[in-house]
């Protein structure tokens, strides 16, 4: 694809949101393998295997309330998950010390306002505070995941996460602690972002619905 046409593609895509991913993709791309955020061979596909990768999980989320991205990581799904929704609390759980100074970085750089940058495990947070939606990307499998997430999420709130095409695999271990949280059985959905960019996996399932 034509590096213009690709550049507004991106733009028309991510709107408003554009200048502030644009921004974080360049700083990935500099800085990633360097800060041991990303590996080598991760630096020509920035957009594609991560940029619209963490994008494609968007579409699902609400426009406001308090999404948690938990194991942060280099802030993929997080940071692109506040630029594109701006009027939301997005608050990114990591427990390296490296990487949450680089995402308390990335927030200023970007010049993201709604973002709060926590260092610990997932565990940690349970009785601090209730999630309207609880989100991570390559974290763990989903039995492990919901341990550590579920307990995040108000009634009614959401896990909404960016799984492989296997996830179906995941979901029989893990039924013992959904049931016990009261989620909804997950639904598996596909999420597309432009046209070229291979399409991700995302597992939802809903806390005290039926």
């Amino acid at each position: 694809m034509d590096e213009n046409y690709e550049r507004a593609t991106l733009s028309e895509y991510f709107g408003d949101a554009f200048p502030a991913v644009d921004r974080f993709a360049h700083e990935l791309s500099v800085q990633g393998e360097l800060r041991g955020l990303i590996g080598p061979r991760e630096i020509g596909r920035i957009w594609d295997r991560h940029i619209l990768n963490s994008a494609a999980v968007v579409q699902y989320l609400p426009q406001t309330g308090t999404i948690v991205d938990i194991g942060s990581g280099a802030g993929l799904p997080g940071l692109v998950i506040a630029a594109m929704r701006p009027e939301a609390e997005v608050v990114l759980i990591e427990p390296m010390e490296r990487r949450c100074t680089w995402l308390n970085e990335m927030t200023e750089t970007l010049g993201l306002t709604n973002v709060e940058v926590k260092r610990g495990r997932a565990e940690e947070f349970h009785d601090a505070f209730e999630a309207d939606v609880v989100t991570a990307r390559a974290v763990a499998a989903l039995d492990k995941l919901a341990r550590w997430s579920l307990p995040l999420l108000r009634h009614g709130g959401e896990l909404i996460i960016l799984k492989g095409r296997n996830v179906e695999a995941e979901i029989e271990p893990a039924r013992k602690v959904l049931k016990k949280f009261k989620m909804s059985p997950p639904e598996i959905l596909q999420a597309h972002t432009i046209d070229g960019a291979e399409g991700t996996t995302v597992l939802r399932s809903t806390r005290g619905k039926k």
